[in-house]
């Protein structure tokens, strides 16, 4: 069955199955390209009439997935100029009054690839458990984490944002509560979503943020955002202005981008390149004094967003997916190791005797995996609960330990991996077919528990009582058995990480 909705660019028609009305690839900015291009989103043209809303529409210009990745994560292409659109799952639009929680989804992939409309995402599920899903696609790469030098930092930011304006003003004619939205996300979508708290336009327009596997620590300063589109840009054979970028092709940008990752993976000049040295990211959010004025961690630690609720956390092997799909798991030496805790800032001897012992009989990789999953993802996460906690906000942090079955079980409870069990949509390749339901149904019971109020649980007492980080240093565990609440796990890992990270 078709049913139509009003919004304030024109009625949308979505279509209704088992109790869930989709209405998919609504336009909630203009297309950011000819004249729009490398500039902030600006509103949609109205319509009259009724505007089918039963397709997804094109995802932003990025380069997709290699393999093996791209056996792994699915491809988010064709991308397109209408890119910037977005779904909205509902069970009740125009019959529950706007008073459904809504859950407001920011996709990962490394701040350059992805997109709200991939099959993971779908967000029947949730709205079938009592929420009103919203998943969108924003600009990404060079179109939207370049700084030109003479134009406007931070445009896949301005694009979220946007996105939630439409929401505020349009949610409630599709049976949801402005008032009660969570911005969700997972790697660089949690990343945006806890940069967002930071962002002073950006938090009435939530009330409520879940991240999942990213923190407040990815950003770049205004400086190493010029060198790095600088670099871009001379590899894309253009100047790093405003005229020079909006002049070069998408494709042209997405090859420099990707030329420009594969160069920082082999430097480690934090000094020069910030966050992205060393690693698989490039362009990131910039702290640009505009849109945002400080690093997310430290507003937050100075008290900035205390009134947002959090829910965070981060999977218990995390690097284990870029590493054990493309074969690096037996190049890996404990002198690769003992360089890269040196290149942390950490004492080598002291901090690989610390992770040993915690893992007897852990090859090289395993120890390098640890290494990393906690650099990049769970001490950050510990760090911004830690804030919060300083200042009595309450956060509520989680670790995910399914193991997925892929690759013979090498990968463990990986990057990405509990995204199906949050919506629902297992039978991936990382899952395999025979994923625990109930699992995903205590996961989506939890998540959707903390949207309608802040506190996340599932009702009959499928969860133990889940306090929030403070003193104790709660951590719920769920996945390698009943879930457990955990007190200060891994605490000598994360002791040697004070003041460092």
């Amino acid at each position: 069955m078709d049913i139509t909705v009003p919004t304030s660019h024109g009625t949308v028609r979505g279509r209704q199955r088992h109790g869930v009305t989709a209405f998919l690839g609504i336009r909630y900015a203009a297309p950011p390209f000819g004249p729009r291009r490398m500039r902030p989103p600006q509103p949609p043209e109205p319509w009259t009439g009724v505007r089918d809303a039963l397709e997804y529409g094109p995802s932003a210009p990025q380069p997709g997935y290699r393999p093996p990745i791209s056996d792994l994560l699915p491809d988010a292409r064709p991308w397109g100029e209408d890119c910037l659109c977005l779904n909205v799952w509902t069970p009740g639009p125009g019959r529950t009054g706007g008073s459904l929680p809504v859950m407001v989804w920011i996709h990962g992939g490394a701040f350059r690839n992805g997109a709200g409309s991939l099959p993971l995402y779908d967000g029947t599920r949730l709205a079938a458990d009592g929420t009103v899903c919203v998943t969108l696609n924003y600009r990404l790469g060079a179109e939207g984490f370049a700084l030109p030098a003479d134009g406007t930092a931070n445009l896949g930011l301005l694009d979220m944002i946007a996105a939630l304006e439409w929401v505020r003003e349009n949610i409630a004619a599709f049976g949801g509560d402005p008032d009660r939205v969570t911005v969700f996300g997972e790697s660089a979508g949690a990343m945006s979503a806890v940069t967002l708290m930071a962002v002073e336009r950006a938090r009435p327009l939530f009330r409520r943020v879940i991240a999942q596997s990213g923190a407040g620590h990815h950003t770049h300063p205004a400086d190493v955002a010029r060198r790095l589109t600088e670099r871009l840009a001379a590899l894309a054979g253009t100047r790093p202005t405003l005229e020079g970028l909006a002049a070069t092709p998408p494709e042209r940008l997405i090859t420099a981008n990707t030329a420009l990752a594969q160069e920082l993976a082999g430097s480690h000049d934090r000094d020069r390149w910030g966050e992205a040295a060393g690693g698989t990211l490039t362009l990131l959010p910039v702290v640009d004094g505009t849109t945002l004025t400080a690093r997310p961690a430290d507003a937050l630690a100075a008290g900035h967003a205390t009134g947002t609720d959090l829910l965070l956390g981060t999977n218990s092997d995390e690097f284990r997916f870029f590493l054990v799909p493309v074969g690096r798991e037996h190049r890996v030496t404990e002198a690769a190791v003992r360089a890269l805790l040196a290149s942390y800032g950490l004492a080598p001897d002291p901090a690989l005797a610390a992770y040993r012992a915690a893992r007897p009989g852990a090859t090289p990789a395993d120890l390098l995996s640890a290494v990393v999953t906690d650099h990049a993802y769970r001490i950050p996460a510990l760090r911004l609960a830690e804030a919060r906690a300083a200042h009595g906000a309450d956060t509520y942090l989680y670790e995910f330990a399914w193991p997925s079955p892929a690759f013979d079980g090498r990968l463990g409870a990986c990057h990405t991996l509990e995204i199906p069990f949050v919506f629902g949509t297992l039978g991936t390749a990382l899952t395999g077919p025979d994923a625990p339901a109930g699992l995903s149904d205590r996961m989506r019971g939890a998540w959707t528990a903390f949207a309608r109020d802040g506190r996340p649980g599932t009702a009959g007492g499928q969860l133990p009582a889940w306090p929030p980080y403070g003193t104790e240093r709660a951590v719920l565990r769920l996945g390698d058995g009943p879930a457990t609440v955990r007190r200060d796990p891994a605490r000598a890992e994360r002791l040697l990480w004070q003041q460092v990270r």
